[in-house]
């Protein structure tokens, strides 16, 4: 007779965290055992602890053994079927979260790279006893986060180098994603968590992006765009002050011309002057 053992999280945590681990388990399975075709609601991560299967997605099969793992993500039809000799036990992971699909696209895995092998030492072999452990303890909701997060790094860490070189490519995408929505957008009330989820990114994560790439984080971008384009628009005569800190999306000319000096060492005024000075139209 098969043995399983299924944890759930209940949690009046809202939905929007950056992770969120909703269930685990371990099962022994039977010979031939199988469950689908059909779909999840969730990323679940399985590790097999011994024997092996197939696990079939996007119309592929893939031989998993001992030692090995593989992503189910939501809402994509798969298929897995233990050995009918050597049937496989694995432990699973359940999540959801506004962080998760960062974490599995820098681990390589999708729907067409299902597959890992974690490296020696990274705790995939304990990560199910180690939740369970924690599970009945004051606080442990707070621990089982932190497995998964360490369960994330391991991923991320098996993942081969032309994954890193992937990823890189990734990074370069959703940065120039993001600065096309500052681009359009500069003008309105937006927010950093508002740019973020616009890209399907983790907003420090995509903060984090920025800061590799300009030396600055996505907010300081934005008020650099924002104090960039006010001094192209204190060019123009006909508007004041007040117009050109609403069109760049500040509705308080005093917080706009701190922002601005802040940025350019002066304030508008006395950047409008000495523009005028060096040939510029005077009101």
């Amino acid at each position: 007779m098969a043995r399983i053992d299924i944890t759930y999280y209940h949690s009046d945590v809202q939905e929007q965290m950056d992770l969120k681990l909703l269930f685990f388990g371990k099962e022994e399975c039977l010979p031939g055992h199988f469950w689908g075709p059909g779909v999840r609601d969730a990323y679940i991560i399985h590790f097999v602890h011994s024997g092996r299967g197939l696990f079939t997605i996007a119309d592929k099969t893939y031989g998993v053994r001992a030692g090995e793992g593989f992503l189910i993500p939501p809402g994509t039809i798969v298929h897995y079927q233990a050995s009918d000799t050597d049937p496989w036990t694995y432990s699973w992971f359940g999540f959801r979260g506004l962080q998760a699909k960062t974490y599995l696209e820098r681990a390589c895995l999708t729907p067409l790279t299902p597959v890992f092998t974690p490296l020696a030492g990274r705790g995939f072999e304990s990560f199910y006893d180690e939740l369970l452990s924690v599970r009945p303890e004051r606080g442990g909701d707070a621990l089982s986060l932190g497995i998964l997060y360490r369960l994330m790094a391991g991923l991320i860490s098996c993942s081969p180098i032309e994954a890193e070189e992937r990823t890189a490519d990734a990074k370069e995408v959703y940065v120039s994603q993001a600065i096309e929505i500052i681009k359009s957008s500069y003008s309105q009330k937006i927010s950093m968590l508002e740019i973020a989820r616009s890209v399907g990114l983790d907003r420090t994560y995509l903060s984090s992006l920025f800061k590799a790439r300009f030396g600055v984080s996505l907010q300081g971008f934005l008020l650099e765009y924002r104090m960039r384009r006010a001094a192209e628009l204190l060019r123009r005569p006909e508007l004041s002050v007040s117009d050109i800190s609403r069109s760049v999306g500040y509705n308080d000319p005093f917080l706009f011309s701190k922002m601005f000096k802040k940025v350019n060492g002066c304030s508008p005024k006395h950047f409008r002057e000495g523009t005028e000075r060096r040939g510029g139209h005077r009101q």
